[in-house]
């Protein structure tokens, strides 16, 4: 199979000369809701995108609308958040690789992942599709992906750009972030995967971002993307995305999907006609899609299968490398094959494998635990089973738990599995608590009360509060393991493969505890990012907050010992590299893998910083007694902070301790370096009284109003829902108080539950009135299918604000034109 993906050979200035006006127009959206314009009449061919952050998700339903259930088969691999904890470059390239191979044979040209945004509260709703709260590991394990996926002449789309951190009133929400946390947290996601990998595409969010929606934001889509970081690819919107598209443009967004006959063609031709819109900026944009047509079209002419059994392997290593084994008391893991086993919980029989929502992969095989584990047991009365709770209940069944205590003292060890059902955390909302369903908690506390040797094995897409884990000598962290997940956690509990995963999240002990705490999910307008820099275990470890989990933790079956930390130079400028060498020695019995963490401390700086941040880690593979040297280079933007005066990276002179070890909370070996700022500039100003609480984060239970409007250096924008008479196409439905605003609700919520009338299990179903309520009306062009023109809900909007006859006027107007044959 050839790896070429360069474009072919072709004249796209030359192209674009020879197109219409309206043709130009035609191809900055898409044909339909997964395939770009094509001109054939020209030889240009049109391509499909489709969703894939951990494996294709490939529609074979009418290309008119969207139907998450009905995809061809694919290799169902890990989620984000289990590749995440993998910590592996190599082995997010290979699975990048498998997807496109797979995208290649079913004639996709472009994979919409991998999804990079910050995972800003352990509540978000599709933080199992992101990798970390961390930038730079998330960062760098993207542009992994992105280079395997893109190896095989399939693009990668990067998304959400960007701060999109949360479902609640995604279509519509602003994030209220000031710079210092836009570029040294969330920008910083996307910043090294578009330098290192060049991604395809990258993907604008629908949320607005201080006060601008992400697609018509210049700043975001060109003054930083392509005028800073140097993108060369394409900007294509999230589905349904766009408000104004004729700004869109202006601003540096290519392409608008899906492709629906609602009228947004004929305003962008009116702009051309009228001076609003440069033909120049049109033709870059085509440019741009023409562009990436020609790149994909070159491999999708090529003949492609793949191994679907290699695959199923990969995908199996990648969930058993994911996997963090957080807690091992008394070395009861790994079980012996002579043990009598006791199989507790639903999840073992029919586990969680993935999430839900538009990253959902219909599996072409799928793995259990129970049937895994019982192929390793000789003897079938050494094995037993018990369901112990309803999957789809959160109240606890007594007979169940009872049946569970039963079966649990009859055996040596008892394995209970457990985490969240896929209806607690989907796209579509964020979760309301970290609890797991009360059913499974109090299963794993009776049959905690009934045999002491306990292994608890969790299947979940995100941090959950553990009120028992003092009771349970075993902990194993399986996440979301994909279509082998279920053999790999096997492996796993047998030792037949070394735990080696290492969390990419801190797992606080309750909601309370994590920085955004009260600030999430904000509304009804604005969400404000109060806490600022201080994410995840940058917010613990400043603040010495105890954590039940830290950051980077992961224990094993063997031990690692750390020593002889060698620094290249005691001093170095700032434009110098730093080399920063460590040997690790395994002690243990087996073979296993450790991840390195490499953590930089600013010692004394007149600015706010964390405690530490990462700044490189290496996953090294050690056999019992070897010793390796691991060699890490530091750079500039290692030791550097955004400084908000000079809007650029700033290196403040001074000493600064190098980290090294097991977790951000396990520094086995610590060394200091003088840094001097080669160019003499300026710090900013940071010692104002009135930002105490970013200094002293620890002596502050909240990040207040005052203190964070003076961070975001403006007024804070006002947080109040719109009033009646005044909406706009970007008020939630929920939010339109009048008449016509509550039947038109009602109307599109009995459409939603029709929709779903034969797939009732779905999670989203679950939480439709709440989706619904959060949706704009400008989201009703894509929710129908190109059904709804802008005209029609220009219309629509005029009646829900009480402009009565306006509005009747405006409808009968859009109705009459969409009827007409000239126009259909």
């Amino acid at each position: 199979m050839t790896n070429d993906s360069e474009p072919r050979s072709v004249n796209v200035q030359a192209i674009v000369s020879q197109l219409t006006l309206e043709e130009k127009v035609a191809l900055c959206s898409g044909q339909d809701f997964w395939h770009l314009e094509g001109v054939p009449r020209l030889g240009i061919p049109s391509i499909m995108m489709t969703d894939g952050p951990h494996g294709l998700r490939k529609q074979r339903a009418d290309y008119d609308e969207v139907a998450l259930n009905d995809s061809v088969p694919a290799t169902c691999f890990p989620t984000a958040v289990t590749l995440a904890s993998t910590w592996n470059r190599d082995l997010l390239r290979q699975v990048g690789a498998a997807i496109g191979e797979e995208a290649r044979a079913e004639r996709v040209g472009v994979v919409l992942g991998p999804g990079v945004n910050i995972k800003r509260s352990p509540l978000g709703g599709r933080n199992f599709e992101y990798y970390s709260e961390d930038p730079y590991l998330s960062s760098a394990l993207a542009a992994s992906f992105i280079e395997g996926l893109q190896g095989t002449g399939v693009g990668a789309s990067i998304k959400h750009f960007a701060v999109n951190n949360q479902e609640t009133r995604r279509f519509s929400i602003d994030a209220v972030a000031d710079e210092r946390a836009l570029r040294e947290i969330y920008l910083a996601s996307f910043e090294h995967a578009v330098k290192a990998a060049q991604p395809w595409t990258v993907m604008a969010a629908y949320n607005r971002l201080n006060g601008t929606y992400c697609c018509e934001h210049r700043d975001l889509l060109t003054g930083i993307l392509r005028d800073e970081w140097g993108f060369q690819g394409l900007v294509v919107s999230d589905w349904g995305a766009v408000n104004r598209r004729v700004a869109g443009l202006k601003a540096g967004l290519d392409l608008e999907m899906p492709g629906l006959d609602c009228g947004r063609d004929e305003r962008v031709l009116q702009a051309v006609h009228d001076g609003r819109l440069p033909v120049e900026v049109l033709d870059r944009a085509v440019e741009r899609v023409l562009t990436l047509i020609n790149r994909a079209a070159a491999q999708e002419a090529l003949s492609a299968d793949y191994d679907r059994d290699a695959h199923h392997d990969l995908a199996r290593r990648a969930a058993a490398e994911g996997a963090v084994l957080l807690k091992n008391e008394g070395g009861l893991l790994p079980l012996a094959p002579s043990q009598s086993i006791a199989i507790i919980g639903a999840f073992a029989r029919h586990p969680r494998c993935q999430g839900a929502g538009s990253s959902g992969v219909t599996p072409t095989g799928l793995d259990t635990a129970y049937d895994a584990i019982a192929s390793r047991i000789g003897a079938t009365a050494n094995l037993r089973y018990a369901a112990g709770y309803d999957p789809k209940a959160d109240a606890p069944d007594a007979a169940l738990i009872d049946e569970a205590q039963r079966t649990a003292q009859a055996a040596d060890v008892a394995l209970v599995f457990a985490g969240l059902p896929a209806v607690c955390e989907t796209e579509g909302v964020d979760r309301q608590h970290m609890a797991m369903p009360a059913s499974h908690n109090a299963l794993i506390e009776a049959v905690a009360g009934a045999t002491p040797n306990v292994v608890v094995v969790l299947m979940n897409g995100a941090p959950v509060e553990m009120p028992w884990h003092q009771e349970i000598l075993a902990i194993l962290e399986a996440y979301l393991g994909g279509q082998a997940g279920g053999s790999a956690v096997a492996q796993l509990l047998y030792g037949e493969v070394n735990p080696s995963g290492k969390l990419a999240e801190t797992f606080p002990f309750r909601l309370e505890d994590h920085p955004a705490h009260g600030l999430f999910p904000g509304g009804p307008r604005t969400v404000e990012y109060r806490e600022s820099i201080y994410v995840g275990y940058r917010y613990y470890d400043t603040a010495r907050k105890d954590v039940l989990f830290p950051f980077g933790h992961g224990l094993s079956y063997t031990r690692f010992f750390y020593s002889d930390l060698r620094l290249s130079a005691p001093q170095i400028r700032d434009t110098e590299e730093l080399e920063v060498a460590v040997t690790i020695t395994n002690r243990g019995p087996r073979a296993g893998q450790e991840v390195v963490q490499l953590y930089v401390r600013d010692v004394k700086s007149t600015v706010f910083r964390p405690e530490q941040e990462l700044k490189a880690f290496a996953k090294v593979r050690l056999d019992p007694g070897e010793s390796r040297t691991v060699t890490f280079a530091l750079n500039r933007r290692s030791f550097a902070y955004w400084n908000t005066e000079l809007h650029d990276w700033h290196v403040e002179s001074g000493a600064f301790e190098i980290r090294v070890g097991a977790s951000s909370r396990d520094i086995r070996s610590a060394a200091t370096v003088e840094v001097v700022e080669a160019t003499r500039r300026a710090p900013s100003r940071g010692q104002s009284e009135r930002l105490a609480e970013y200094h002293h984060p620890g002596d502050h239970e909240t990040f207040g109003e005052e203190a964070f409007a003076v961070l975001y250096g403006r007024p804070l924008p006002p947080n109040r829902p719109e009033q009646r008479g005044s909406y706009t196409l970007n008020t939630p439905l929920g939010d339109m108080r009048s008449l016509a605003g509550r039947l038109l609700r009602a109307i599109m919520q009995r459409q939603a539950k029709a929709a779903f009338m034969d797939d009732l299990d779905n999670p989203m179903a679950h939480h439709i009135e709440t989706i619904l309520d959060e949706t704009p009306l400008r989201q009703m062009l894509m929710f129908t299918g190109g059904g709804m023109t802008l005209d029609i809900v220009d219309g629509l909007l005029q009646l829900i604000n009480g402009k009565l006859i306006r509005g009747a006027r405006t409808l009968l107007r859009a109705m009459r034109k969409r009827g007409s044959p000239t126009d259909g």
